[in-house]
């Protein structure tokens, strides 16, 4: 199963708000705290880019505003065209000024999650983590890294699982490869839910941040979208089947 993602910083979007649609700018305008304000804006930007790359619609502002990102009732996103829901699954998640957007078919659960590298307290990794994850991180000699991971990889999961964090983080455990598997390349990651449910997915470290993604089915090696020129043939060919249900 094919999933596709990019990443954007503050620096990427336009100046101006005309990629948004009227309700849109009405809900920007409405986030008076400025970190709320830049990161919602960011995540559209990202997530309307990487919705038009994969189905292979125009990029240009003016082109952005037929797409729109809404909130289902879970909090997961959900996207329209021209205010018709598309098949399609996305997950959007930022951190630190960057933001990340993955997407695939509608028929797969998803999620995606970014975070900077840092160091977490010893109350932090006993309140959210699994007794065998605390062992993991006790017994790394990167803990920064495990512990950043693995709370990557469980907030994934869980929006896969589309609870998002109203849950107990420790319903979720996760195995994960470490290590050196390649520099710049993307190591393997499985979530167990207590329900019994897994996801699978990805993980990987680059510039002082670690992307994680996770997906039922289990997805292929995470598929970088950088320009339309680069969508697959075959993906664009069908792109028309996935723009509206």
């Amino acid at each position: 199963m094919d999933v596709y993602w990019m990443e954007q910083t503050l620096a990427d979007p336009p100046a101006s708000d005309d990629w948004l649609n009227e309700h849109e700018a009405i809900r920007l305008t409405s986030m008076r705290i400025p970190k709320r304000h830049n990161d919602w804006r960011l995540g559209r930007w990202t997530g309307k880019q990487v919705v038009a790359r994969y189905l292979g619609l125009a990029v240009e502002r003016h082109s952005l505003r037929e797409i729109e990102i809404r909130s289902a009732p879970s909090g997961a996103p959900e996207v329209f065209i021209d205010y018709q829901r598309a098949r399609v699954s996305i997950s959007l998640s930022h951190r630190g000024g960057t933001a990340m957007c993955a997407i695939a078919e509608s028929s797969v659960a998803l999620g995606c999650d970014l975070e900077i590298v840092e160091r977490h307290s010893p109350a932090f990794i006993a309140d959210y983590f699994t007794a065998r994850e605390q062992s993991i991180i006790s017994e790394a000699g990167e803990r920064d890294l495990f512990s950043s991971l693995l709370w990557s990889a469980k907030e994934s999961a869980l929006k896969a699982f589309a609870t998002g964090l109203r849950v107990d983080t420790r319903c979720v455990e996760v195995q994960f490869e470490r290590p050196p598997f390649g520099c710049g390349t993307w190591g393997w990651l499985e979530i167990r839910h207590i329900s019994g449910q897994t996801f699978k997915g990805w993980w990987q470290r680059r510039a002082g941040l670690v992307r994680t993604l996770a997906g039922d089915p289990a997805p292929s090696e995470p598929i970088a979208l950088q320009s339309p020129n680069r969508l697959d043939t075959g993906m664009a060919a069908t792109s028309a089947a996935l723009l509206v249900s």
